[in-house]
Protein backbone atom coordinates (compact mmCIF):
# COMPACT_ATOMS: atom_id res chain seq x y z
CA UNK A 1 0.00 0.00 0.00
CA UNK A 2 1.47 3.34 -1.04
CA UNK A 3 1.87 5.94 1.66
CA UNK A 4 0.69 9.49 1.33
CA UNK A 5 3.50 12.00 0.87
CA UNK A 6 4.21 14.00 4.03
CA UNK A 7 2.48 17.36 4.32
CA UNK A 8 4.88 20.27 3.99
CA UNK A 9 3.88 22.26 7.06
CA UNK A 10 5.17 25.81 7.44
CA UNK A 11 4.66 27.00 11.06
CA UNK A 12 5.38 30.63 10.20
CA UNK A 13 2.81 30.62 7.40
CA UNK A 14 0.22 29.06 9.74
CA UNK A 15 0.72 31.84 12.29
CA UNK A 16 0.64 34.47 9.55
CA UNK A 17 -2.66 33.09 8.23
CA UNK A 18 -4.12 33.07 11.73
CA UNK A 19 -3.26 36.73 12.18
CA UNK A 20 -4.58 37.60 8.74
CA UNK A 21 -7.83 35.74 9.39
CA UNK A 22 -8.39 37.55 12.67
CA UNK A 23 -7.56 40.89 11.08
CA UNK A 24 -9.98 40.33 8.19
CA UNK A 25 -12.78 39.30 10.52
CA UNK A 26 -12.08 42.15 12.96
CA UNK A 27 -12.19 44.61 10.06
CA UNK A 28 -15.47 43.10 8.88
CA UNK A 29 -17.01 43.65 12.32
CA UNK A 30 -15.78 47.24 12.51
CA UNK A 31 -17.31 47.94 9.08
CA UNK A 32 -20.52 46.26 10.24
CA UNK A 33 -20.53 48.52 13.29
CA UNK A 34 -20.22 51.67 11.15
CA UNK A 35 -23.29 50.70 9.09
CA UNK A 36 -25.70 50.41 12.00
CA UNK A 37 -28.49 52.97 12.12
CA UNK A 38 -32.28 53.27 11.80
CA UNK A 39 -32.69 49.85 10.15
CA UNK A 40 -31.25 48.15 13.23
CA UNK A 41 -33.71 50.02 15.47
CA UNK A 42 -36.52 48.98 13.10
CA UNK A 43 -35.39 45.35 13.43
CA UNK A 44 -35.44 45.51 17.22
CA UNK A 45 -38.92 47.07 17.22
CA UNK A 46 -40.13 44.36 14.83
CA UNK A 47 -38.82 41.69 17.21
CA UNK A 48 -40.34 43.41 20.25
CA UNK A 49 -43.77 43.42 18.57
CA UNK A 50 -43.60 39.66 18.02
CA UNK A 51 -46.22 37.98 20.24
CA UNK A 52 -45.04 34.46 19.46
CA UNK A 53 -41.60 33.03 18.79
CA UNK A 54 -38.73 34.14 16.63
CA UNK A 55 -38.28 31.35 14.09
CA UNK A 56 -34.69 31.41 12.83
CA UNK A 57 -33.86 29.90 9.43
CA UNK A 58 -30.67 29.46 7.44
CA UNK A 59 -28.96 26.97 5.15
CA UNK A 60 -25.45 25.53 5.47
CA UNK A 61 -23.08 27.59 7.60
CA UNK A 62 -25.77 30.26 7.98
CA UNK A 63 -27.95 27.55 9.47
CA UNK A 64 -25.32 26.73 12.08
CA UNK A 65 -25.11 30.41 12.94
CA UNK A 66 -28.90 30.53 13.08
CA UNK A 67 -29.05 27.76 15.67
CA UNK A 68 -26.71 29.74 17.90
CA UNK A 69 -28.70 32.96 17.42
CA UNK A 70 -31.93 31.14 18.32
CA UNK A 71 -30.31 29.73 21.45
CA UNK A 72 -28.98 33.15 22.47
CA UNK A 73 -32.36 34.81 21.95
CA UNK A 74 -34.17 32.12 23.92
CA UNK A 75 -31.77 32.40 26.87
CA UNK A 76 -32.09 36.20 27.02
CA UNK A 77 -35.86 36.61 27.15
CA UNK A 78 -36.94 36.25 23.51
CA UNK A 79 -38.64 32.89 22.79
CA UNK A 80 -36.98 31.45 19.70
CA UNK A 81 -36.38 28.22 17.81
CA UNK A 82 -34.58 27.08 14.68
CA UNK A 83 -36.42 25.54 11.72
CA UNK A 84 -34.44 24.13 8.79
CA UNK A 85 -35.64 25.80 5.57
CA UNK A 86 -35.52 22.57 3.55
CA UNK A 87 -37.65 20.78 6.16
CA UNK A 88 -40.02 23.76 6.25
CA UNK A 89 -40.96 23.06 2.63
CA UNK A 90 -41.84 19.49 3.59
CA UNK A 91 -44.16 20.06 6.52
CA UNK A 92 -42.19 21.90 9.20
CA UNK A 93 -43.68 25.19 8.02
CA UNK A 94 -46.67 24.11 10.09
CA UNK A 95 -44.62 24.90 13.21
CA UNK A 96 -44.85 28.60 12.38
CA UNK A 97 -47.95 30.44 13.59
CA UNK A 98 -49.41 33.83 12.72
CA UNK A 99 -48.00 35.22 15.99
CA UNK A 100 -44.42 34.28 15.08
CA UNK A 101 -41.69 36.15 13.24
CA UNK A 102 -39.16 34.64 10.85
CA UNK A 103 -35.50 35.64 11.06
CA UNK A 104 -33.91 34.41 7.84
CA UNK A 105 -30.14 34.32 7.33
CA UNK A 106 -28.44 34.09 3.95
CA UNK A 107 -25.28 35.81 2.78
CA UNK A 108 -26.33 35.74 -0.87
CA UNK A 109 -30.01 36.23 -0.16
CA UNK A 110 -30.78 33.77 -2.94
CA UNK A 111 -30.86 30.44 -1.10
CA UNK A 112 -33.39 28.30 -2.98
CA UNK A 113 -34.72 26.71 0.20
CA UNK A 114 -35.44 30.12 1.72
CA UNK A 115 -36.82 31.85 -1.34
CA UNK A 116 -39.21 28.92 -1.92
CA UNK A 117 -41.07 29.62 1.32
CA UNK A 118 -41.14 33.43 1.08
CA UNK A 119 -44.52 33.54 -0.76
CA UNK A 120 -46.08 31.35 1.93
CA UNK A 121 -44.81 33.61 4.69
CA UNK A 122 -46.26 36.61 2.90
CA UNK A 123 -49.67 34.92 2.49
CA UNK A 124 -49.70 34.16 6.21
CA UNK A 125 -48.71 37.77 7.01
CA UNK A 126 -45.75 36.54 9.05
CA UNK A 127 -43.18 39.33 9.59
CA UNK A 128 -39.79 38.66 8.02
CA UNK A 129 -36.45 39.95 9.27
CA UNK A 130 -33.44 39.19 7.07
CA UNK A 131 -29.71 39.08 7.77
CA UNK A 132 -28.09 39.16 4.34
CA UNK A 133 -24.95 40.29 2.61
CA UNK A 134 -27.06 41.54 -0.31
CA UNK A 135 -30.02 43.67 0.80
CA UNK A 136 -31.07 43.98 -2.86
CA UNK A 137 -31.43 40.18 -3.15
CA UNK A 138 -34.71 38.26 -3.28
CA UNK A 139 -34.60 37.71 0.47
CA UNK A 140 -33.74 41.35 1.15
CA UNK A 141 -36.56 42.66 -1.06
CA UNK A 142 -39.19 40.43 0.56
CA UNK A 143 -38.13 41.24 4.12
CA UNK A 144 -39.99 43.74 6.28
CA UNK A 145 -36.57 44.74 7.58
CA UNK A 146 -33.24 43.68 6.04
CA UNK A 147 -29.99 44.09 7.95
CA UNK A 148 -26.87 44.34 5.81
CA UNK A 149 -24.25 41.82 7.00
CA UNK A 150 -22.02 42.09 3.92
CA UNK A 151 -18.24 41.79 4.19
CA UNK A 152 -15.51 43.01 1.85
CA UNK A 153 -13.97 39.56 1.60
CA UNK A 154 -13.88 36.20 3.30
CA UNK A 155 -10.94 35.24 5.48
CA UNK A 156 -10.55 32.07 3.41
CA UNK A 157 -7.48 32.47 1.12
CA UNK A 158 -9.67 31.26 -1.75
CA UNK A 159 -12.40 33.75 -0.78
CA UNK A 160 -14.86 30.85 -0.88
CA UNK A 161 -15.45 29.30 2.55
CA UNK A 162 -17.91 31.33 4.70
CA UNK A 163 -15.68 32.84 7.38
CA UNK A 164 -15.89 36.62 7.77
CA UNK A 165 -19.50 36.55 6.53
CA UNK A 166 -20.63 34.05 9.17
CA UNK A 167 -18.74 35.99 11.83
CA UNK A 168 -20.70 39.09 10.81
CA UNK A 169 -23.99 37.17 10.96
CA UNK A 170 -23.15 35.82 14.41
CA UNK A 171 -22.18 39.26 15.70
CA UNK A 172 -25.37 40.79 14.33
CA UNK A 173 -27.40 38.13 16.11
CA UNK A 174 -25.62 38.96 19.36
CA UNK A 175 -26.27 42.67 18.80
CA UNK A 176 -29.99 42.00 18.34
CA UNK A 177 -30.12 39.82 21.46
CA UNK A 178 -28.36 42.45 23.58
CA UNK A 179 -30.61 45.26 22.35
CA UNK A 180 -33.69 43.13 23.00
CA UNK A 181 -32.73 42.08 26.53
CA UNK A 182 -32.03 45.72 27.38
CA UNK A 183 -35.38 46.86 25.95
CA UNK A 184 -37.20 44.13 27.87
CA UNK A 185 -35.48 45.03 31.15
CA UNK A 186 -34.01 41.52 31.29
CA UNK A 187 -31.96 41.06 34.49
CA UNK A 188 -29.33 38.64 35.73
CA UNK A 189 -32.01 36.85 37.76
CA UNK A 190 -34.04 36.26 34.59
CA UNK A 191 -30.94 34.87 32.87
CA UNK A 192 -30.30 32.55 35.81
CA UNK A 193 -33.82 31.08 35.52
CA UNK A 194 -32.91 29.94 32.00
CA UNK A 195 -29.62 28.46 33.27
CA UNK A 196 -30.49 26.70 36.55
CA UNK A 197 -27.80 24.08 36.05
CA UNK A 198 -24.96 26.51 35.44
CA UNK A 199 -22.70 28.37 37.82
CA UNK A 200 -24.64 31.61 37.39
CA UNK A 201 -27.91 29.83 38.06
CA UNK A 202 -26.58 28.38 41.29
CA UNK A 203 -25.34 31.78 42.42
CA UNK A 204 -28.52 33.66 41.64
CA UNK A 205 -31.16 31.04 42.46
CA UNK A 206 -29.69 29.33 45.56
CA UNK A 207 -30.79 30.86 48.85
CA UNK A 208 -29.23 30.41 52.26
CA UNK A 209 -32.16 28.28 53.43
CA UNK A 210 -31.45 25.85 50.57
CA UNK A 211 -27.94 24.99 51.81
CA UNK A 212 -27.85 25.82 55.52
CA UNK A 213 -27.81 23.36 58.38
CA UNK A 214 -31.06 23.52 60.31
CA UNK A 215 -32.94 22.03 63.22
CA UNK A 216 -30.97 19.81 65.60
CA UNK A 217 -27.86 20.12 63.42
CA UNK A 218 -27.37 23.72 64.56
CA UNK A 219 -25.25 24.02 67.73
CA UNK A 220 -26.88 26.30 70.28
CA UNK A 221 -26.69 26.84 74.04
CA UNK A 222 -28.24 29.11 76.64
CA UNK A 223 -26.09 31.91 78.12
CA UNK A 224 -25.88 30.14 81.51
CA UNK A 225 -24.64 26.88 79.99
CA UNK A 226 -21.42 25.71 81.72
CA UNK A 227 -18.32 25.89 79.57
CA UNK A 228 -17.78 22.12 79.50
CA UNK A 229 -21.34 21.48 78.28
CA UNK A 230 -20.93 24.14 75.61
CA UNK A 231 -17.80 22.38 74.35
CA UNK A 232 -19.72 19.09 74.18
CA UNK A 233 -22.38 20.81 72.03
CA UNK A 234 -19.73 22.19 69.69
CA UNK A 235 -18.01 18.83 69.34
CA UNK A 236 -21.26 16.96 68.74
CA UNK A 237 -22.42 19.26 65.93
CA UNK A 238 -19.01 19.58 64.23
CA UNK A 239 -19.44 23.14 63.01
CA UNK A 240 -16.53 24.63 64.93
CA UNK A 241 -18.80 27.06 66.75
CA UNK A 242 -22.01 27.36 68.71
CA UNK A 243 -24.65 30.06 68.94
CA UNK A 244 -25.66 31.45 72.31
CA UNK A 245 -29.42 32.20 72.31
CA UNK A 246 -32.04 33.45 74.76
CA UNK A 247 -35.33 31.74 75.63
CA UNK A 248 -37.00 33.12 72.46
CA UNK A 249 -34.24 31.81 70.20
CA UNK A 250 -32.71 35.25 69.55
CA UNK A 251 -28.98 35.25 69.02
CA UNK A 252 -26.99 36.78 71.88
CA UNK A 253 -23.52 35.73 70.82
CA UNK A 254 -21.28 33.04 69.40
CA UNK A 255 -18.32 30.99 70.57
CA UNK A 256 -15.92 29.52 68.02
CA UNK A 257 -12.79 27.38 67.86
CA UNK A 258 -10.88 30.61 67.35
CA UNK A 259 -12.35 32.06 70.55
CA UNK A 260 -11.25 28.93 72.40
CA UNK A 261 -7.65 29.31 71.17
CA UNK A 262 -7.58 32.94 72.21
CA UNK A 263 -8.90 32.12 75.69
CA UNK A 264 -6.27 29.41 76.16
CA UNK A 265 -3.52 31.79 74.97
CA UNK A 266 -4.59 34.20 77.70
CA UNK A 267 -4.10 31.44 80.27
CA UNK A 268 -7.67 31.80 81.50
CA UNK A 269 -9.21 29.09 83.68
CA UNK A 270 -12.34 28.17 81.72
CA UNK A 271 -13.76 25.40 83.87
CA UNK A 272 -16.00 27.59 86.01
CA UNK A 273 -17.21 29.89 83.27
CA UNK A 274 -20.46 29.94 81.33
CA UNK A 275 -21.23 30.60 77.70
CA UNK A 276 -22.11 34.22 78.50
CA UNK A 277 -18.63 34.73 79.98
CA UNK A 278 -16.73 33.79 76.84
CA UNK A 279 -19.09 34.44 73.92
CA UNK A 280 -18.49 37.08 71.28
CA UNK A 281 -21.30 39.62 71.19
CA UNK A 282 -23.09 40.76 68.03
CA UNK A 283 -21.87 37.96 65.75
CA UNK A 284 -22.26 38.11 61.98
CA UNK A 285 -25.65 36.90 60.83
CA UNK A 286 -27.41 36.35 57.53
CA UNK A 287 -31.12 36.03 56.73
CA UNK A 288 -32.39 32.66 55.55
CA UNK A 289 -33.98 34.30 52.49
CA UNK A 290 -30.70 35.90 51.37
CA UNK A 291 -28.84 34.51 48.38
CA UNK A 292 -26.18 31.97 49.29
CA UNK A 293 -23.62 33.99 47.34
CA UNK A 294 -24.33 36.94 49.66
CA UNK A 295 -23.46 34.75 52.63
CA UNK A 296 -20.23 33.76 50.88
CA UNK A 297 -19.36 37.42 50.32
CA UNK A 298 -20.08 38.20 53.99
CA UNK A 299 -17.88 35.37 55.21
CA UNK A 300 -15.04 36.35 52.90
CA UNK A 301 -15.27 40.02 53.88
CA UNK A 302 -15.34 39.24 57.61
CA UNK A 303 -12.71 36.49 57.22
CA UNK A 304 -14.86 33.94 59.00
CA UNK A 305 -15.60 30.35 58.02
CA UNK A 306 -19.18 30.09 59.31
CA UNK A 307 -22.15 32.34 59.89
CA UNK A 308 -25.40 32.08 61.84
CA UNK A 309 -28.69 32.17 59.95
CA UNK A 310 -31.77 33.96 61.30
CA UNK A 311 -35.33 34.42 60.04
CA UNK A 312 -37.25 37.66 59.53
CA UNK A 313 -38.02 37.79 63.28
CA UNK A 314 -34.33 37.47 64.15
CA UNK A 315 -34.62 33.95 65.54
CA UNK A 316 -31.85 31.43 64.95
CA UNK A 317 -32.92 28.95 62.26
CA UNK A 318 -29.63 27.64 60.91
CA UNK A 319 -25.90 27.84 60.40
CA UNK A 320 -23.72 27.87 57.32
CA UNK A 321 -20.03 27.37 56.63
CA UNK A 322 -17.75 27.44 53.61
CA UNK A 323 -17.93 23.66 53.18
CA UNK A 324 -21.71 23.87 52.82
CA UNK A 325 -21.32 26.49 50.10
CA UNK A 326 -18.65 24.48 48.30
CA UNK A 327 -20.81 21.33 48.30
CA UNK A 328 -23.64 23.37 46.76
CA UNK A 329 -21.12 24.70 44.17
CA UNK A 330 -22.01 28.26 45.05
CA UNK A 331 -18.29 29.01 45.45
Amino acid sequence: MSQKPPIAFDPERAVALARETLEIEATALLELKSRQGPSFADAVQLLLRCEGRVVVMGMGKSGHVGRKIAATLASTGTPAMFVHPAEASHGDLGMITAQDLVLAISNSGESDELTAILPVLKRLFIPLLALTGRPESTLGRHADVALDTSVAKEACPLNLAPTASTTAQLAMGDALAVALLDARGFKAEDFARSHPGGALGRKLLTHVRDVMRGGAAVPRVAPDTPFTEMMREMSAKGLGSTAVVDDQGKVLGIFTDGDLRRQIEKGRDLRGLTAADVMTLRPRQVRDDALAVEAADLMEEARITSVLVVDAAGQLVGALNFNDLMRAKVI
